[in-house]
């Protein structure tokens, strides 16, 4: 496996692992904020929450299918079922934000309990699944997902496949 880079030197894998980072970045800054209007202190939890949900698209419709079966079969199928339950948790996040006099603090446990999840996710992904993105993607492929993560949205109403 040989890492390739665009032209300013990241790897899909680089650049993959760096959009993890970012989106706990989101939600941290949620969590330490006080800022006392709601709406402004979730901005950033609400964008990471965005962000994730693109990125297990990307994921999941691009890069996966074009890997390895063989020696990634079963660490794929762990990915697969982690984004769902990484999804599941997003959804009852938006939903505790979106209701009326919801207690900040089960939403920053929720909050804290999706950042152990994607902690416990990234670990296994960044090593075992990234270092073959670079090298078994056609160049066609990586340049689409460089596209979709430098300014890509997720379709309307695409869920991920273990949701």
């Amino acid at each position: 496996m040989t890492q390739t880079s665009d032209d300013t030197g990241v790897s899909l894998a680089d650049a993959f692992t760096h959009e993890h980072h970012a989106i706990d970045a989101g939600i941290e800054e949620y969590l330490a904020s006080t800022q006392p209007d709601p709406l402004v202190r979730a901005a950033p939890l609400l964008g990471a929450m965005s962000a994730l949900r693109r990125h297990i698209y990307l994921e999941e419709e691009i890069v996966f299918p074009h890997l390895p079966r063989g020696p990634l079969m079963m660490p794929l199928m762990v990915m697969y079922r982690e984004h769902g339950e990484l999804w599941r948790r997003m959804d009852a996040l938006a939903d505790r934000l979106q209701a009326p006099g919801q207690p900040a603090d089960d939403v920053a446990a929720t909050c804290r309990e999706l950042l152990d999840l994607l902690d416990a996710h990234n670990t296994k992904e960044e090593p075992v699944i990234y270092p073959y993105m670079d090298s078994d993607l056609s160049p066609a492929e990586q340049a689409e997902v460089r596209h979709l993560l430098a300014d890509g949205e997720l379709p309307q109403g695409w869920v991920c496949q273990k949701a």
